[in-house]
C-alpha cells in the first residue's frame, strides 16, 4: 500500500510547487483557468489546489477572482534571506569568538526593537544568559546602547518611551536623561561598554554595523574578572576596539553583498 502511495503524494506536491511557480510569475495575479492552461494542470485539479493552498496561507484569492503569492510564502522567502545573511557572516563572527575568546553577538534594529539576530558561542566562550531580552534591555547592554547611540534624536525617544529603563543590577543607568548623557558623551571610539550593567560577572563591548539601510551592533561578552586582568595590560581597551572595529567592517561589507 505504502509503494503505491508514495508516487500519488510526490505527484501531488509536484503539481502544486508547479502551480505556485506559476502563481508567482503573475505579479498582478492570474485565475484559475490561466493558471490550469499554463501548468497543463485539469481545471478541476488547479481549483483543488488553489483552495488549498489558499487555505494554509500560501497563496491568495484576489476581489477579482486572481491568485497571487500568500503571506506564508512570503514569510518563508523571507526566512530564507535571513539565513542566507547569516550564514555569510558567521565564520567572521566564529573567528572574532576564537580569537578573543568570548562568544559573539549580532543585532539589527527592526521596527523600532533591538533584536539579537545571531549568537556564535563555544565552550571557552559561553554566551551570557539573556534572562531578560535585548528588546528590553537595550539601555543595559552594549549592543543595545551601540544602536542607541547611532539613532536621532526622534527614534531614540520612541524606544526610550516604549521601554522602561528596569534596574537589573546596581550598575543599571534607570534614568533616561542619565543614559542620553552617556550616549552623546565624545570618546573619540565606536566602541560602547556594559560593565556588568545588565548582568553581574558579564562584561560586553560592541561596535556599529550596517546592513544597507539597517542599523545593528557587533559585539562580546566575557567574564568581568577576565576584563581585570586585562585592564593590568590594557587599561584602554584598545584590544577589543582594535577587533572589534575592523571586523564590523567585514561584516557590514559582507552583509552588503546580500542586498
Amino acid at each position: 500500500m505504502g509503494a503505491q502511495t508514495a508516487p500519488t503524494l510526490i505527484s501531488s506536491v509536484q503539481r502544486a510547487f508547479r502551480l505556485m511557480e506559476a502563481v508567482g510569475a503573475h505579479e498582478g495575479g492570474a485565475p484559475a483557468k490561466r493558471l490550469a492552461r499554463e501548468t497543463g494542470l485539469p481545471l478541476a485539479t488547479t481549483y483543488h489546489l488553489l483552495r488549498t493552498m489558499a487555505h494554509e496561507g500560501y497563496v491568495s484569492r484576489l476581489d477579482d477572482g486572481g491568485f497571487v503569492i500568500g503571506d506564508k510564502l512570503r514569510a518563508l522567502e523571507s526566512g530564507s534571506r535571513e539565513q542566507a545573511m547569516l550564514a555569510r557572516v558567521r565564520p567572521t563572527l566564529a573567528a572574532l569568538r576564537d580569537e578573543l575568546s568570548a562568544a559573539a553577538y549580532l543585532t539589527f534594529y527592526d521596527e523600532g526593537e533591538i533584536r539579537v539576530a545571531d549568537i556564535v558561542d563555544g565552550p571557552q566562550a559561553p554566551r551570557v544568559d539573556l534572562w531578560v531580552g535585548c528588546e528590553d534591555a537595550g539601555h543595559a547592554t552594549a549592543l543595545g546602547k551601540c544602536v542607541l547611540r547611532e539613532l536621532d534624536d526622534d527614534a531614540r525617544h520612541d524606544y526610550l518611551s516604549r521601554h522602561p529603563l528596569v534596574d537589573l543590577t546596581p550598575r543599571t543607568v534607570t534614568r533616561s536623561d542619565d543614559l542620553l548623557r552617556r550616549l552623546d558623551s565624545p570618546t573619540g571610539s565606536p566602541l560602547v561598554a556594559d560593565l556588568e550593567e545588565y548582568a553581574l560577572g558579564t562584561v560586553c563591548f560592541a561596535v556599529p554595523i550596517y546592513y544597507g539601510d539597517r542599523l545593528g551592533s557587533l559585539g562580546i561578552s566575557l567574564r568581568a574578572d577576565r576584563l581585570a586582568r586585562l585592564a593590568e595590560m590594557d587599561p584602554h581597551r584598545e584590544l577589543f576596539r582594535t577587533r572589534l572595529v575592523p571586523t564590523a567592517s567585514r561584516v557590514s561589507r559582507n552583509l552588503s553583498l546580500t542586498i
